[in-house]
Parts: C-alpha cells; structure tokens; sequence
C-alpha cells in the first residue's frame, strides 16, 4: 500500500457514504486535519498527539533528535538521556587521529524536496537528515568526536562506472524543471540533481579514506537513497546507487573484494542488478518479500547471481512483517557472516535502512537500536574495521535517529546492550533462514553444517504451519456450493427437529 492508501483505509476520507437522507446545514463544519511530524500520518485538529506514533504536535524533535520528549512540547527534551560530554578539547584530539570516525554531510541535500503539494508529505523528506543530524549535535557526537568529510559533487566518470548515459542524463536533466517526477514516488526538484552528486561523493570520498587507512570508518549521512537505482533507471526515491558507487571507489584505492550487506526492510534491487555478474562484490540483503508482494517485488531466496558469479548475491527475504532483532541477528550468525567470513572482504559497506525499525510506517517491522547496534558491530569484526555505513531508507524521525545514533556509536567504540546468544527467531524467520541455508550451500559449503543442525533440531518445528496450512487448504478448497449445500441439509434436519420438538411439548 502508498501511503495515500494507508491513510484512506484508516480514516474513510475518501469514502462516499451514503447520505441521501442527510441535509446540509447552513454552516458546514470544516474538519481541520495535521500530519505528524515525526511519522507524517494524519490526524484531526483537536489531537494533541500523533494516534499513530504518539508523537506531540509541537514536538522538538526536529531541533533536539530523538531526545526530545515525544509526548510534550518542544521545550522539554529528556534530560535523563542526554550523554555525559567530553571537553571540547579531548574531542578536538579525537577527531584529528587517523583512528577516528568519519562522517559525510552536507545541508545542500536538504534542498532535495517534493516540490508538489500532495495530499500528505512525502516520506522521503529533509527532516530525516534534520533530526540525525540534531541527535548526533544533541549527544556531542557531530560535532565532537566524529571527523567531518568535505563534500564534493561526484565526476561524470565515476558515475560512467556504474550508471548509463541514460542515467545520469536523466537526472541531470531535472536541475532545469522547477518539479519533475522519474516515477511516481520519486520526485526531483532543480536542487535534486546537485543532492545526488553530493550524496554520491561523500560516499566515494569516505570509501577511499577508510580504506586507506586515514580514518577508521565513516558514515554517510546522505540522501537521496540509493539502493533502488539501477544501470539505467532511477526508482524508489533513489536517482543515483551510493552503495555501488562507493564500493566502485574502494576497488579505485585497491580493494580487490568488497562485501556490501543491505539491512534496508525494501529489497536493494538496483544494486543486485549492478554486481549480479561480479564475483568481486557479494551483495547480501535482507528484506521483507512476501512471495513477491512487498515493494519492489525481488530479492527471492534463489536470486543468486549469474553469468559465473552465483552465490555473490544472497537473498534472505522475510515472508511476512513485524521481524524483530531475533530474527536479524539469528540470520546474520546462521547465513551472513559465515558467508562474509568465506568471501573474507578487504572492505565492507553496509546499506543501512532504517524502515526495518520499530514504529516506521513503511516497513512495519520491530528491530530496535540495540539491534542494529549488534549488527554493526558483527560486520566491523570484517574488513579489519574498514567499514562504511550509508544511510538508505527510514521514514519514522525517531527511529531512524535513535538507530543511526547506535549505529555510529559502535564505530566509535562503544557496545551494544543487547545479549545475541539468546536470539531466538520466530518460526517464520527460521523457516526463510531454512530456506536460505538449502539454496547458498551448494555455492558455500560451509552452510551445509548450519543446515543439518538446524533441520535436525528446528525443521518440524519450523515446517509445522505449513503443513497446517496446507490441510487446511485442502479443507476449504471444496467447492462454494458443495459446503453450502451441507450446512443448508444440517439447518433443515435441525429445524424439521426442534419444530417437531417445540409440538410435542406443547400438544403434552
């Protein structure tokens, strides 16, 4: 479902009631509606806080990150999270070492807006930046202990490395239109083109400084997205691939193989579509798929790669919503790093979407900041550390600060509180893991162990719905008429029953 249709099934506003019996008075009631600017869901004037997410109409989210108080207005901010500062001093030191944390960013992509006013604000908007960037201010960590990245525009001839003419003419072309569509959700502005290039050049920018070596590992603070854009076309609120470009500059300074995971809850087909025929970048991802029905529609178990290079693209697709940090972390021990481990990367990307993340109205499913905290601090075991996190999707403000907050605090040292030896998955995350295990074992033997240990131990467990539900198939698989005619026959013989029933009694 867009978001338009969220909205219109939650609310009726755009239902026609029947109302020919109804008689307008001689003042209509105007209803007064504000979208919450934390999720953008709509409410009714007399709200005082989002019905979705909770989120205080005057919230100062936007000035203060996920510190703010959600429930109050802008002026309170809580003050039992906020973290203990350094001295400006020991800081300063920090940033200047070669071991630090680096961060790309730069306010020109906030001019990257929908220009069209639309019915609700688009998800993809500047405020995702606004509010990481104010956490990251609020909790002394940019700027303070992070090292900032100059930005520049990428060159023609790194974006020829992974995009067609086609491509990059195409967004080229919209810094001469006031508004401009490449599909319909994704927008461009005249700014959008320049957003793009600045995105894309952070990106090749920290991959060459990370790896090597003059600093430790970066984030991209960077939007648009990227992880939907292909060879040719831009989609999916993504005009150029930042995750692909930046592998491509990696392999510029000299890595020979470079592993990009992607944990963004929509399917990074733009980039599988790019490295689907090299054995020199393994794409990992893991998205929720359902059969096909979620956005965009790939990312299938048995999408592996081709052309020489099957087993370079590993899909681990959820079959439903609501997959929380068990599952990731379950999957990331059974299937990703046991693959990363084998591929054994000279850097690593990882295309960090955060609308896996509890509360995101996109991707509806329950992965905390301590969950992708212990991811984060899984894949910077790889690499020797040479790692960069770009940031892809997320579209609830709160979630998505609060995760790329503990996301960057683990490159900077810190631990994750979370205990991954008790991740249990659910059943229906076992069964794609399962599932996942069967196909990438015929190209990493070091699988097949997994698999049997689990089968053994887990698989009637995991496969016992299926099967339910396969029965239960077959139940109601009868034909409309045949289970009505039975039920009919049973309504009449009871009826004839308690009427020759209620006779008796009464003749008696």
């Amino acid at each position: 479902m867009t978001l338009e249709d969220m909205y219109n099934a939650r609310y009726n506003f755009d239902e026609d009631d029947d109302d020919s019996d109804w008689e307008p008075s001689e003042k209509q009631i105007e209803v007064l509606r504000w979208f919450c600017v934390n999720c953008t869901m709509i409410n009714v004037e007399d709200v005082g806080n989002c019905e979705v997410c909770g989120e205080h109409r005057e919230s100062g989210i936007l000035r203060h990150g996920f510190f703010a108080s959600p429930y109050l207005p802008e002026e309170d901010v809580n003050q039992d999270e906020l973290p203990v500062t350094e001295d400006s001093e020991d800081s300063c030191k920090q940033s200047s070492l070669s071991s630090s944390t680096a961060i790309g960013f730069d306010e020109r992509m906030l001019l990257h807006t929908e220009v069209v006013l639309k019915s609700h604000p688009h998800p993809e908007r500047p405020d995702r930046l606004r509010t990481i960037a104010a956490s990251l201010a609020t909790a002394g960590i940019f700027p303070g202990k992070c090292h900032p990245i100059p930005a520049r525009e990428i060159t023609r001839e790194e974006l020829q490395m992974i995009h067609s003419e086609e491509n990059i003419e195409a967004v080229d072309n919209t810094k001469r239109m006031h508004a401009s569509y490449f599909t319909p959700d994704t927008y461009a502005n005249e700014y959008s083109a320049c957003a793009a290039r600045l995105a894309a050049g952070l990106c090749a920018d920290l991959a060459s400084a990370i790896y090597s070596g003059c600093v430790k590992n970066g984030f991209a603070l960077v939007r648009p997205p990227g992880h939907h854009a292909g060879v040719k076309q831009a989609m999916g609120f993504c005009l150029h691939n930042n995750a692909a470009i930046a592998a491509s500059a990696a392999q510029a300074a000299g890595a020979k193989k470079v592993l990009i995971v992607d944990w963004d809850v929509h399917h990074g087909n733009g980039t599988q579509e790019i490295f689907e025929r090299s054995k020199s970048v393994l794409y990992i991802s893991l998205h929720r798929h359902e059969g096909g029905r979620f956005y965009p529609g790939t990312g299938a178990a048995d999408e592996v790669g081709s052309m020489g290079a099957e087993g370079y693209c590993v899909n681990i697709p959820w079959s439903r919503g609501g997959v929380s940090d068990n599952d990731y972390i379950f999957a990331f021990e059974q299937v990703v790093l046991p693959i990363a481990l084998d591929f054994n990367p000279d850097f690593t990307i990882i295309s960090a979407g955060f609308d896996a993340a509890r509360g995101d109205p996109l991707g509806c499913c329950d992965v905390t900041p301590a969950g992708y905290a212990s991811m984060t601090q899984m894949l910077s075991a790889l690499s020797g550390g040479k790692l960069l996190v770009i940031l892809e999707g997320g579209y609830n403000l709160r979630s998505i600060s609060s995760s790329a907050t503990a996301v960057i605090k683990v490159l900077l040292g810190e631990s994750p509180v979370i205990d991954i030896d008790k991740a249990v998955p659910s059943k229906a995350g076992l069964r794609s893991v399962l599932d996942v295990l069967k196909i990438q074992m015929n190209f990493w033997p070091t699988l097949e162990a997994n698999f049997t240990k689990l089968h053994s131990k887990w698989g009637s467990y995991a496969f016992q719905d299926t099967r339910e539900q396969s029965k239960k198939r077959r139940r109601t698989g009868l034909p409309m008429w045949w289970r009505l005619g039975r039920k009919r026959l049973l309504y009449r013989i009871l009826s004839k029953q308690l009427r020759a029933k209620s006779s008796c009694n009464f003749s008696c």
